[in-house]
């Protein structure tokens, strides 16, 4: 996206902000400087009765609290999605999006220093929404069933305007398994993990948040699952194997030419030693990338090069709760949350600077089917 159309919503969107600035918010308790735009860590209930946001304070020296509960307007499914993403915090930190897969829609939160307030529930633009990404005020949902698709929205002060003409389709028409969808750094280019089909599928972002037709590219290894960029861009694919025992691997890519929009590999099926890795995320610095190994219990740490190669540092860094899913890591690159599927609950690490991790905190006692993570 070119600077001249950068700067022009940035300004609409600082307008449309201010303009809404009297509502209220929904959840209070700052207790630092960035309130609740810092230091604080939220997943979703995923429940049929009624999806939530739970927010829980994530302080260095202290174990994680949950502070706040609101309602999404919108329904889970109360079951695990074979998703990364369900909950993602815009660029900027001011908005937060959560998916609502069984009533096929998705919600906005304004972030404050005091709170978070739900803005908007909007129809996600297909059937089973599980994935959610956002970049300079440009939303694309992944719809993972009927045909499945990516659709697109504007953002404009926490309401989603659907983008005209921004419905992509996937690799084919249903069946392809998709599990995350998410830009690049700079916003050029939209990716796609598509696990059934064993497929990358990529589009070219247009100046105007629209997106041109898919680019199918065959993954390195088998269940391209969740992926992260660095923040040079590279692309960091965990592939799970179909569950298979300890041959879960991480490869990476590159997208050398972004008007094609094709990844290009880097480092194939580099091996966790571990059982089902799906989820990935990577430092602020880039130097360092976390993989959850559901199957195995177990995070593995890899180190990662300027030029996107991934080397396994760590093949069990630590053990979490039972069945590790989602993870995310702070703004400031000094801690690790993990959502534990199995024990229904979520642990902190803390990160230190080459990269090892100690355990820190547990949060017990989320609802069954907790889906998404997000943490500032």
């Amino acid at each position: 996206m070119n600077q001249t159309r950068r700067n022009a919503f940035k300004i609409l969107g600082l307008t449309l902000a201010l303009s809404g600035l009297s509502l209220p918010a929904m959840a209070h308790g700052q207790d630092d400087d960035d309130g609740y735009r810092a230091g604080r860590v939220f997943t979703s209930t995923n429940a049929v009765a009624g999806n939530e946001l739970l927010v829980y304070a994530a302080p260095r020296d202290g174990a994680l609290s949950l502070q706040a509960r609101l309602a999404t307007q919108g329904q889970g499914t109360g079951t695990g999605l074979g998703n990364q993403g369900a909950v993602t915090l815009s660029g900027n930190g001011r908005f937060l999006f959560v998916v609502n897969s069984l009533s096929n829609s998705v919600s906005t939160f304004v972030v404050r220093r005091n709170g978070l307030e739900l803005r908007s529930t909007v129809d996600s633009g297909g059937q089973r929404p599980i994935s959610v990404t956002e970049h300079d005020g440009v939303v694309y949902v992944l719809n993972a069933e009927g045909a499945g698709n990516v659709t697109g929205f504007r953002n404009l002060a926490g309401t989603l305007k659907p983008l005209a003409g921004s419905t992509q389709p996937l690799s084919a028409a249903g069946g392809t398994g998709a599990a995350q969808v998410g830009f690049s750094p700079d916003g050029e280019v939209l990716l796609v993990t598509e696990k059934a089909t064993n497929k990358l599928t990529s589009y070219r972002v247009r100046n105007s948040g629209r997106i041109d037709a898919p680019v199918v590219t065959a993954s390195a290894g088998a269940t391209p699952f969740g992926f992260a960029f660095d923040r040079r861009g590279h692309a960091l694919v965990s592939e799970a194997f179909g569950g298979a025992a300890n041959a879960s691997a991480v490869s990476s890519y590159g997208f050398e030419d972004w008007a094609s929009a094709k990844p290009m590999l880097i480092s194939p099926t580099v091996g966790t030693t571990q059982t089902a890795a799906c989820w990935v995320v990577v430092t602020p610095s880039g130097r360092h990338a976390y993989v959850t190994n559901t199957g195995s219990g177990t995070i593995s740490r890899y180190s990662v090069q300027k030029s996107g190669k991934v080397e396994l540092a760590q093949g069990i860094a630590a053990t979490s709760g039972a069945g590790p899913i989602d993870a995310a890591i702070s703004a400031d690159g000094r801690g690790l949350f993990v959502l534990n599927s199995g024990s229904n609950s979520i642990s902190s690490f803390a990160i230190a600077h080459d990269g090892t991790l100690t355990a820190a905190s547990s949060a017990p006692g989320l609802p069954a089917g907790s889906n998404g993570l997000a943490a500032n």
